[in-house]
């Protein structure tokens, strides 16, 4: 016999976070379900290096925000916890101070762990892309980085290959073996 998990509304989840117990985790909402966000020293280490990319180039531009493994954000009436993300200075000029930034990124990088789930992938590319954002996703067993763009196929990019920032950080290279060094 089959047990039905729970599923919550947004509402509840975000009381759940207001709980002071919730104050240190790091949880999602994705498809109904909350989700503690888990990640391993490796897909640390990737999140790190690519967000640590993005950071050095949008400041040197002064392109806007960038947030790390605990910024939150509100995407398609979910709330993700990306590994790392970019949001526009015009998009955002001032800073968001919420524990879920109610606007969406403009790019979000994701990093496989072994705690995620294909279901759970699956809707956060949509959704991602229902909003607007940009992803990146690393595949840190496979060596490689799919892209989503709205409104354009997917992309696969392996160890040869070089991550470009599109329309969303235009002049933004990345070589995907500097990645998995």
């Amino acid at each position: 016999m089959a047990v039905q998990e729970k599923l919550y509304t947004v509402e509840e989840f975000d009381q759940m976070m207001q709980l002071p117990e919730n104050a240190d985790r790091l949880l999602e909402y994705i498809g109904g379900r909350i989700v503690e966000v888990v990640s391993m020293g490796y897909a640390s280490e990737i999140g790190a290096t690519v967000l640590s990319e993005i950071k050095v180039f949008t400041k040197r531009h002064n392109l806007g925000r960038v947030t790390g493994a605990d910024g939150g954000y509100m995407v398609s009436g979910e709330r993700y916890i990306p590994d790392a993300a970019f949001i526009s200075i015009t998009k955002q000029p001032e800073p968001s101070y919420a524990a879920y930034n109610p606007i969406p990124p403009d790019l979000a990088v994701e990093v496989l762990s072994p705690s995620n789930t294909d279901n759970e992938m699956r809707l956060k590319i949509v959704n991602y892309l229902l909003a607007g954002t940009t992803l990146w996703l690393f595949d840190p067993d496979r060596q490689q980085v799919e892209i989503y763009v709205p409104g354009q196929p997917p992309r696969k990019l392996g160890m040869d290959d070089t991550i470009d920032g599109g329309a969303v950080l235009p002049d933004f290279k990345l070589a995907v073996r500097d990645v998995f060094a």
